[in-house]
């Protein structure tokens, strides 16, 4: 399919596929699919009024009933995500980042990442949210923080390098760096994963919530993720290609099959934080504190149980990444160590 397209001549006097008719035919073939697996569902009791399609396949919120705490998380998540995209557009597309010194993207970044950081201190009742009738610690909110941000840690200290080493990028704008990774970056990351993460949940559970249970259901769970992370990883390498300090070796493969690599992240990640505390709102803690203890409806995850599902979810994508350097047979450099 792809091999049908092609633009322009390369030195070697063949025709070649441009890098944008490439991309096209993977995004639409994607679709395709999509709109196939879609297309055989059985609507859940709930939705059979409405038959599937590809045009009602839209992000959910949870119930506002069931799952108030995550959905004010969500509905945040999402509310703030106009705000730093357009804070990251003005300082790419006036050339903002011209005058900045490593000091300056540290501010930038660190500000952009507050809203998010600081909302289960500074506003954890925003948008009906239980989470201000529960210790800090107990908080969905930060919960789903402190899950992003050892995830993020994890993919700029580590995943970093296999982009270093795999597709030759490489930052080069003036920064403090920790682990040759610009410090700027492990916050930067925490608000692009608080929205990535946000779209996948409600996408996910549209498909969880319109069509009946089974191995149907159970095909479209898996290719939509795999459809949303290859889509996620090429659009975040579309929008960035206009800042000139972050460069690959060969951008149109850093298109194609570095978005791939890059994906490999949120098929762990997405359906990891989907399932992530999703008693949060069962489990009351404060009325079994009152009666004296009593029977659990629900999970309890605990700051801990946190820590232990992010650092499982980042060792995971770690191995994925690795499999695949090492089909490549690529050496994994990692500051001035080379692992051959």
């Amino acid at each position: 399919m792809v091999s049908s397209f092609s633009i322009f001549t390369g030195n070697n006097g063949e025709e070649e596929v441009g890098v944008e008719y490439t991309m096209a035919a993977i995004l639409i073939t994607m679709l395709a699919i999509l709109a196939g697996t879609i297309s055989i569902q059985t609507p859940s009791s709930s939705s059979a009024s409405s038959p599937p399609s590809i045009l009602s396949f839209t992000p959910v919120l949870p119930c506002l009933e069931r799952q108030p705490s995550k959905r004010a998380y969500e509905i945040y998540a999402l509310c703030y995500t106009p705000i730093w995209i357009s804070a990251f557009a003005c300082i790419v597309g006036f050339q903002l980042y011209e005058s900045f010194t490593a000091t300056t993207y540290n501010i930038v970044c660190i500000g952009l990442s507050l809203p998010y950081l600081l909302q289960p201190i500074l506003a954890p009742s925003v948008f009906q949210s239980p989470d201000g009738n529960r210790h800090w610690t107990r908080r969905y909110s930060t919960k789903a923080n402190l899950w992003i941000a050892i995830y993020s840690f994890i993919g700029n200290y580590w995943y970093t390098h296999y982009f270093y080493s795999v597709l030759k990028a490489k930052y080069t704008m003036p920064a403090h760096r920790l682990n040759d990774v610009p410090i700027a970056l492990y916050f930067a990351t925490h608000f692009y994963f608080s929205t990535y993460h946000a779209f996948s949940n409600g996408l996910l559970r549209c498909v969880v919530t319109s069509y009946e249970a089974g191995w149907k259901r159970s095909l479209l769970f898996v290719f939509t993720i795999l459809a949303f992370s290859y889509f996620t990883a090429f659009m975040e390498t579309l929008t960035i290609s206009a800042f000139p300090y972050y460069s690959f070796e060969d951008r149109d493969k850093a298109y194609t099959v570095g978005s791939a690599f890059y994906g490999i992240y949120f098929l762990v990640s997405f359906p990891m934080f989907f399932f992530f505390d999703e008693d949060v709102d069962v489990v009351d803690w404060q009325a079994e504190a009152k009666a004296g203890g009593g029977e659990k409806n629900g999970r309890v995850v605990m700051l801990w149980d946190t820590v232990v599902s992010s650092c499982g979810a980042g060792m995971m994508i770690l191995c994925l990444l690795d499999f695949v350097r090492l089909t490549l047979r690529v050496p994994l450099t990692i500051g001035h160590f080379v692992e051959q």
